[in-house]
Formats: C-alpha cells, sequence, structure tokens
C-alpha cells in the first residue's frame, strides 16, 4: 500500500536533474563556458558512475542571481 505523502512535500515538475548537454541547451551556453562555471561553483553536480548529473534547481538559482546582477548594475 502506497504511502501518504506530507501536506507540505510536494514534487516540482520535471526532473531535478539533467546530462551536461541538455543543461548547456537549457542555459544557451557553450559547452567551454558550461565548464568553466562549473568549475568557478556556479553549479550544483551529481556524479553517478561516469555519468555526471547537473541539479536543475542550481541551474534556476544560476539565471536568478544573472538577473539580480543585471538589476544591480542598471
Amino acid at each position: 500500500m502506497p504511502r501518504a505523502k506530507p501536506e507540505g512535500d510536494r514534487v516540482a515538475p520535471g526532473p531535478i536533474t539533467v546530462r551536461v548537454p541538455t543543461a548547456v541547451a537549457m542555459l544557451g551556453l557553450s559547452r567551454a563556458k558550461f565548464y568553466l562555471l562549473l568549475a568557478d561553483g556556479e553549479f550544483e553536480i551529481v556524479k553517478v558512475g561516469r555519468c555526471t548529473l547537473v541539479v536543475v534547481a542550481s541551474l534556476h538559482r544560476f539565471v536568478e542571481r544573472q538577473l539580480l546582477n543585471q538589476r544591480l548594475q542598471s
């Protein structure tokens, strides 16, 4: 019998991680720029064997930081 989820425990629609090529496409960056930003700690990753998964929430936070920086500079 399935357990009922607590009311505050909602699952976000969509994947929680994506592979690097998908993350690059989502951001519209070059692969090289993505890896530079990754080396700077801009994104969270999870390694599963040889597979590198990028946490989608970290992509959203990156874009939000970029928007905030742009707003503060203008």
